[in-house]
């Protein structure tokens, strides 16, 4: 009886050890987040980001509101910090323009009130069309804007009842990081689950192909350039992508050219010219061209480049096979001009010259604050180009006329994403413009500024009165 008693007593410790290792295994595969949001593995990232979508969708939309208000709040107390790290690691940007760059996205990403639903009642009944989250989002962000699409990633994806995978760009790894673990406490702080959002901590391509082809991601989110993009669309899920621009600044003869000289020095100089919205070509009239040259140069914010020094800029910022040059950009107007022999004032922010139709920065997206300005005949002429030069992008283009019919015709021809007229080019994204902001601006796949409702599924619900058989 004791030998028996004692064997019970062996397989019930098996059994039990056999159920510990088993719990372990399960914690080690993803119920057991991390305390900064930061993982080694995308697996494990994935696991613990299902998990925690499973334990957000029990939470009420007023606590999901919670949890987004907790994050523009902590984004705000910490937006110096955050903005001078990003300029340090990245080298890109300047810091008072990163400092904007967070308030925009920490205020004016809209949150769960983005988030409406439809009605249709008749003799039938009622039906219900209701956003729904889609699950767990598989996010790839950009050197540029690290702090900004993270923040605006994050309270877009959250508000509509998603968690996140990031795959930060290894160059912004840093900045990534730092932020993320920001925005995660900022969640546990308001009673959202952990892991809501998580990253990888040594991001790499490998690394971003696991989560776009992971089983356990539902959505794809890219934001970069034309490769990235051309991935996640490729990938057979639902995907967003929010590729690259080149937008011309148009400038027809009867603009204010006064206020357009400083709507352009403003938009295209604004953090050194990374934001893929800034006016990255101008293209004037040529009755306006020496004016609005003029003018640019008057806000004593403008460095005209003559002929010379113009030479030795492009050999400068655009590399023999056509690229820019990656040591210019993001980079201060001074820093560029010192490399060809021009010391200029800390007021300068922008570098400006006359330039042919075919010189390579009318058609790159240089991200750079090196501006050329073609001069063309007429407004037909003008319109014509400046479609040509945007590339069909479709992402941002910007013009300058108090001609209607002018401006109507360049928005028609043109199908942008961002259409901004008589402004600088960050007004298209709330800054000192109407509207929400966005900085996964989706021109490849038609969602435009994206927002909550961009990362929901329709589900529509349907109560039928008085059933019947038909």
């Amino acid at each position: 009886m004791t030998n028996q008693s004692e064997m019970i007593t062996d397989l019930v410790q098996k059994v039990v050890e056999q159920l510990a290792a088993k719990e372990k295994s399960s914690i080690s595969q993803g119920d057991h987040p991390s305390a900064d949001g930061m993982y080694d593995s995308v697996d494990v990232a994935v696991a613990c980001a299902a998990t925690a979508q499973k334990q957000l969708l029990k939470l009420s939309l007023k606590q999901r509101e919670k949890i987004i208000a907790s994050i523009r709040k902590a984004c705000l107390e910490n937006n110096e910090e955050l903005a001078a790290f990003a300029i340090e690691d990245t080298g890109y940007g300047r810091y008072e323009d990163k400092v904007r760059e967070n308030i925009l996205c920490a205020e004016k990403t809209p949150g769960t009130e983005d988030l409406v639903p439809t009605a249709m009642t008749g003799d039938s009944g009622l039906a219900l069309v209701e956003p729904a989250p889609v699950g767990v989002i598989g996010a790839l962000t950009p050197i540029t804007n690290p702090t900004g699409t993270l923040i605006n990633n994050t309270i877009s994806m959250v508000a509509a009842g998603n968690t996140v995978v990031f795959n930060p760009h290894p160059s912004a790894k840093a900045t990534s990081a730092k932020m993320v673990a920001l925005l995660h406490k900022a969640i546990v702080d308001a009673g959202g689950p952990p892991a809501t959002i998580t990253a990888i901590a040594e991001p790499t391509l490998d690394r971003a192909k696991e989560i776009i082809n992971h089983p356990g991601i539902n959505m794809l989110v890219a934001t970069g350039g034309k490769p990235v993009v051309k991935a996640v669309l490729s990938s057979g899920k639902k995907a967003i992508g929010a590729g690259a621009g080149n937008p011309p600044a148009l400038v027809d003869e009867t603009a204010n050219i006064r206020q357009a000289a400083e709507c352009i020095v403003n938009g295209a100089s604004i953090n050194n010219n990374i934001f893929c919205i800034c006016e990255k070509e101008v293209i004037v009239v040529e009755e306006v061209a020496d004016s609005l040259i003029k003018f640019m140069v008057e806000t004593g914010k403008a460095y005209l480049l003559n002929e010379a020094e113009e030479k030795k800029m492009t050999a400068l910022v655009v590399t023999p096979d056509g690229k820019a040059n990656p040591a210019c950009i993001g980079k201060n107007v001074q820093k560029i001009l010192a490399e060809i022999g021009v010391t200029v004032g800390e007021e300068y922010r922008l570098a400006i010259f006359r330039a042919p139709k075919d010189h390579p920065l009318v058609w790159k997206e240089q991200m750079m604050p090196v501006i050329p300005i073609v001069s063309v005949k007429d407004i037909d002429e003008a319109i014509d180009f400046a479609v040509e030069v945007e590339q069909g992008n479709r992402h941002t283009a910007i013009m300058h006329s108090t001609n209607v019919e002018h401006l109507s015709r360049f928005a028609r021809a043109v199908q942008t994403t961002i259409f901004v007229k008589n402004g600088p080019c960050y007004a298209g994204i709330g800054l000192g413009g109407e509207g929400h902001t966005s900085f996964t601006i989706a021109g490849p796949t038609g969602e435009g500024l994206t927002s909550a409702r961009s990362f929901t599924r329709a589900r529509r619900c349907v109560l039928v009165e008085g059933f019947r058989i038909i």
